[in-house]
């Protein structure tokens, strides 16, 4: 079983960011590669660690850890930093590694990836059902077919930059800390440019719209994000492409109040069933399904239906259950005959008649 995260950060399970931050940057010290040269176990601890602050560093996967834990996670997409190199960590937080670590120490200088990309999407509640298919026509930036990339004319080859001697950045000590920047003659991309590629400008990349086909899995949360990736936009040459993130909004359904898995509906049935009991038919999400109703139930009753929910995000028990608050009916009109009945009912009750 998976660490749990805040163990790993050694931080209580309401640590604010400032407290998570400073958790990391402590673990982050203690095992990072460069104090460690040649130890596996330290750089997969480093690794271990790195995703724990991702996910509680981000208020949504925070949440969803929270409520349904590591496999929650990944049925959101997030398949965490174990896979991954140790610079693709440096590039994810370059924000914490640039100042503290010098972008990694001795000079390393990450390589950088494409830009993560965000794009909202409505379903309806049934689609939570059995989850849905959507194709998505994403505007990007994609690699320059002419020039491959690179920004430079056809023949032609960027040129490392002298003044950092193609790193991209130059460094600056101060006491015991090396900090980087980014290079001022490059702006930070190592190679300079004299024949720019005329269809793209020199920047190597272009605007184009691309079809993604995603998967949203049953029973989805509205404000759950999925993550495609891969499938942001492009980078320099020789580096990944960002991730597409899909923040999923579920329309309200007037039929239906939701409580995760659970949902609740309002059935109306005559004042007589009430009396008497029986069953009735209700028209659940996913079809119609028989309720038993017991004799003499009161308004404001709640009839539970098991495993007539959503399914469960995280798949452990199936799905959860239907809730049918029930309302009685009392008719604003009698015949005379029902009036008869109905005194003949109060008598035998033993009260008065009006």
């Amino acid at each position: 079983m998976p660490a749990d995260y805040y163990e790993l950060l050694s931080v209580a399970r309401d640590a604010d960011e400032k407290t998570l931050k400073k958790a990391y940057r402590a673990k982050a010290m203690e095992c990072h590669p460069d104090r460690n040269p040649g130890d596996a176990a330290a750089e997969a601890r480093f690794k271990e660690i790195s995703e724990a602050y991702e996910v509680l560093s981000d208020p949504q996967k925070r949440q969803v850890y929270d409520r349904y834990g590591h496999d929650g996670l990944k049925n959101q997409g997030f398949g965490g930093f174990q896979g991954s190199n140790v610079e693709d960590i440096f590039s994810h937080f370059s924000d914490l590694f640039g100042d503290f670590f010098g972008l990694g120490g001795g000079g390393r200088r990450a390589p950088r990836r494409g830009s993560d990309l965000l794009i909202e999407i409505e379903i309806s509640l049934a689609d939570c059902l059995n989850g849905v298919q959507r194709s998505l026509d994403i505007p990007k930036e994609s690699r320059c077919e002419h020039c491959s990339g690179s920004g430079a004319a056809a023949g032609t080859q960027p040129q490392t930059c002298q003044g950092c001697g193609g790193t991209g950045q130059v460094q600056v000590v101060k006491g015991i800390f090396h900090m980087s920047s980014p290079c001022a003659r490059c702006r930070g991309q190592g190679r300079v440019i004299k024949d720019p590629c005329k269809p793209c400008h020199g920047r190597g990349r272009v605007r184009t719209q691309k079809s993604v086909k995603i998967t949203v899995p049953a029973g989805i949360e509205s404000g759950m994000r999925l993550r495609v990736t891969g499938q942001g936009e492009d980078g320099p040459p020789g580096t990944p492409a960002g991730d597409l993130y899909v923040a999923v909004g579920v329309t309200h359904d007037p039929r239906f109040e939701r409580q995760g898995p659970d949902l609740g509906a309002e059935v109306h049935v005559p004042m007589v069933q009430a009396c008497l009991g029986g069953k009735f038919t209700f028209e659940a999400l996913d079809g119609p399904v028989e309720v038993d109703l017991d004799a003499g139930t009161q308004p404001g009753t709640v009839v539970r239906v098991r495993g007539r929910g959503l399914p469960r995000i995280d798949h452990r028990s199936g799905r959860g259950d239907l809730h049918l608050r029930v309302a009685v009916d009392i008719p604003r009109s009698l015949s005379a005959e029902q009036i008869r009945l109905l005194k003949a009912f109060q008598s035998a009750d033993g009260a008065p008649t009006g």
